[in-house]
């Protein structure tokens, strides 16, 4: 569904290394210019390189950098495939786009979790129940915005606290800087082709409860598949309901595009 007016079309994305580039190839397939946000630039990586793609680096701080970046690069639509936590971009996203009145279409990856006996779904980080953590070994795998505030959490009532962190410059310091003993902190990027790794460090930790949130990652999918058929809990924390009054969600990558691409056409035929 290709046509001459795509061209002059630019779509900016902000995601991770999951759903980003699948997305991405499938607009520039399209002949879109197209613009992707990452945090760090390990995550650039996991894009190909091509001459309609535009990456970006760092973090955006407010809506009116939004606002500013919408405007300077023309774009005609902004997908928002972030990380079903990322609360605040998603609020600067749809505040920014709501005042100057640019499509945003939300990319919300599938759930696909099949309960097992020794599955917990929770409300927050701080959900698992007080009584009986007493030296049980928890292995935080929550990333590090909230690590530290989550390990004092679980020391206080008299738990072991681990924790794995993703080998970035940020998460790394922020582990390093909590309140954690640093024999109880792992680097180590989530495996994409098994769960050797990950499986290992359980071992070796003596681990009882792993806690992690709803993401719909492999890196969550992993410690599914650690934890299944052992004497271990997987303690999962139920992804934020967050309400978008005029923007389209899909599940669908498919369905994503074609919501654009529909769109040029209408403007085509008028």
């Amino acid at each position: 569904m290709q046509n001459s007016k795509n061209c002059h079309e630019n779509v900016w994305i902000l995601s991770g290394t999951s759903d980003g580039p699948i997305i991405v190839n499938k607009l520039l397939q399209l002949n879109y210019i197209v613009f992707v946000s990452v945090v760090t630039h390990k995550a650039s990586k996991s894009y190909a390189v091509n001459p309609k793609l535009h990456i970006i680096t760092g973090k955006l701080n407010d809506s009116s950098e939004i606002i500013k970046f919408i405007e300077n690069n023309k774009i005609s639509y902004v997908i928002d495939a972030t990380h079903p936590f990322a609360l605040i971009i998603t609020k600067n996203l749809n505040e920014a786009c709501k005042k100057i009145k640019k499509p945003l279409l939300v990319f919300d990856r599938k759930s696909e979790i099949k309960p097992f006996k020794n599955f917990n779904y929770i409300s927050g980080l701080k959900d698992i129940k007080k009584e009986g953590l007493v030296n049980k070994n928890i292995l935080l795998a929550i990333g590090s915005r909230l690590l530290n505030e989550t390990a004092k959490h679980y020391l206080k009532y008299g738990a072991n606290v681990f924790t794995r962190v993703i080998p970035t410059p940020d998460s790394v310091s922020k582990a390093f800087c909590s309140c954690m003993e640093n024999s109880n902190i792992a680097i180590l990027a989530p495996s994409k082709n098994g769960k050797f790794l990950e499986k290992s460090l359980c071992e070796y930790w003596k681990i009882d409860y792993i806690l992690c949130r709803d993401s719909g990652s492999y890196s969550q999918m992993n410690w599914e598949k650690v934890v299944y058929k052992t004497n271990m809990e997987l303690f999962l924390v139920r992804r934020p309901k967050i309400k978008y009054k005029d923007s389209p969600i899909f599940c669908d990558y498919d369905k994503l595009i074609n919501q654009i691409t529909k769109k040029n056409l209408t403007l085509l035929h008028e």
